[in-house]
């Protein structure tokens, strides 16, 4: 590699394509092992032609023979939360609420007075959670553990105080009461909020990616105008608008799609609704129910008028619509919703869908953003809590089938930012050696590849002369790559209109 980090690639020589971008090269045959030079300009590619055959001029991103793909896309982000998340303790892998505790109490006592601690999985503890079992190892600091799916957190009696809540014994505060201690617990310094974002951004370009949707609970536009100022250039991003903020964007003229500034970098993204819970906090909306306590069916948030009054005006404004929906009921409803207002957009996780409803995402072209290793994460969850749903648990290749439009991401800090992981997860249904869960769902590797770029599964970005030249040059071959491989798929550049963002 000639280049350096930040230059304008003008030529990328001696590398390989991958995916369906071979299908497109002016040429009269195709060996999908054969080498080529990419000839870039304006932030487009301009040209595809035998290594060699044309001069090289300018600067040179030599790829001595690695594979050149579309630049990546995460579709479902937190990005402040997650960034956040990366540099606080985790207590993931504790098999007990004791076990929890102590490892939060290990967490350091931030300037505020609180101690934070995130990716709890208490769902499958042998006993549940208790405020006594904190306060045991935490004392009168007071502590918060947040859920993995962000969806619940687990006080001690300081922290409840703090926050003025009463306490049950328990301790565990769900959907928009935890939303509000989470907001509070991320209200950092801007100063530290953004350098954590900055950091973030560019492990994530080290990864292939070139963007992401930022839906994080607040109100977007400001702190992504600041970042932008600030001289944040490592991804695109597509930033969400809750419905509390709604008005206020209708009142701005903020439409989807309009860039903030004149890098268009940073563009206006979806009205975010939260219709249900989630699997792990047992609060998504299902027909049946949870098999640990079958008179639960968990939680619509959000009523069906409001929710179409919501996406009507989200419509009418020029606002696409992102709706969280992970049970099946919770689904059917978002479907109606789409249905009754006409209303563009996707519908966030989609982690249990009905059989009958499969074929309504393509009917009414709504896209299916899915986390694939949630499916991988949850696989035991499922198995345990849905045991009885006639509903399908995080469909993938059915929704395929069905024509959905498929775009992949992470919920990052649900799951890791890597859309590596996220592809391995979805191609192969498994990870650490264990035999594929439901592997009748597994995704072709070309489909996972389109659904982690902008346009997903449907309309994925292509390789051609004309296109943006938002690119990443890897090891392998992502459609023939073995898990292993794929998943820890070595990235040697990633480029966004054909400047460097990360170099190896």
């Amino acid at each position: 590699m000639t280049a350096a980090r930040g230059a304008r690639v003008d030529v990328i020589s001696d590398v390989r394509i991958a995916g369906e971008g071979r299908e497109l090269l002016p040429l009269a045959a195709i060996d999908p092992g054969a080498r080529y030079d990419v000839h870039l300009a304006h932030g487009i590619i301009a040209d595809i032609a035998p290594a060699g055959a044309l001069p090289r001029r300018g600067t040179v991103l030599d790829a001595d023979g690695a594979w050149l793909i579309p630049g990546l896309w995460d579709h479902h982000v937190h990005v402040l939360q997650w960034a956040l998340g990366l540099e606080r303790v985790s207590v993931k892998d504790a098999a007990s609420p004791a076990e929890a505790a102590r490892l939060a109490a290990a967490a350091p006592v931030r300037s505020d007075g609180r101690r934070i601690a995130v990716e709890m999985r208490d769902a499958l503890w042998p006993e549940p959670p208790s405020t006594a079992a904190l306060d045991a190892v935490t004392g009168d600091v007071p502590t918060y553990l947040l859920n993995l799916d962000l969806h619940s957190v687990w006080m001690n009696s300081a922290a409840l105080r703090r926050e003025g809540i009463a306490s049950d014994g328990v301790g565990v505060v769900r959907e928009e009461a935890a939303f509000a201690i989470a907001r509070v617990l991320n209200d950092v310094p801007v100063a530290d909020g953004d350098a954590a974002v900055a950091r973030a951004a560019q492990a994530a370009a080290g990864r292939g990616l070139v963007g992401l949707v930022d839906l994080d609970m607040t109100w977007n536009e400001d702190p992504w105008r600041r970042r932008l100022a600030g001289g944040f250039d490592a991804l695109r991003v597509d930033f969400g608008i809750y419905p509390q903020h709604l008005d206020r964007a209708v009142s701005l003229g903020l439409r989807s799609g309009d860039p903030l500034d004149a890098s268009e970098l940073v563009r206006v993204g979806p009205l975010k609704v939260i219709t249900d819970g989630s699997l792990g906090t047992r609060t998504a909306a299902c027909s049946h129910g949870y098999a640990d306590d079958p008179a639960n069916h968990g939680v619509l948030t959000v009523g069906d008028d409001e929710l179409v009054e919501l996406m009507t005006a989200a419509t009418a404004a020029g606002i696409g619509c992102a709706i969280h929906a992970i049970g099946d009921v919770a689904n059917t409803r978002a479907l109606d919703a789409f249905g009754a207002t006409g209303a563009v957009g996707r519908i966030e996780h989609a982690q249990l869908v009905r059989h009958a409803d499969l074929a309504r995402f393509a009917r009414l072209d709504v896209g299916a953003s899915i986390q694939p290793a949630h499916a991988v994460d949850d696989r035991d969850l499922a198995d345990e809590l849905w045991p009885g749903q006639t509903a399908l648990a995080y469909p993938m290749r059915s929704l395929r089938d069905a024509g959905a439009n498929l775009l992949l991401g992470s919920d990052a800090p649900v799951a890791p930012l890597d859309p590596w992981a996220s592809m391995a997860a979805a191609v192969f249904r498994t990870r650490d050696g264990r035999a594929p869960w439901r592997p009748e769902e597994r995704l072709d590797p070309a489909t996972a590849l389109a659904g982690s770029t902008y346009g997903g599964s449907l309309a994925g970005a292509r390789i051609e002369p004309g296109a943006l030249a938002d690119l990443a040059v890897v090891a392998h071959d992502p459609l023939t790559a073995s898990e292993p491989d794929l998943r820890t798929m070595p990235v040697h550049a990633t480029m966004i209109a054909g400047r460097l963002t990360h170099l190896a």
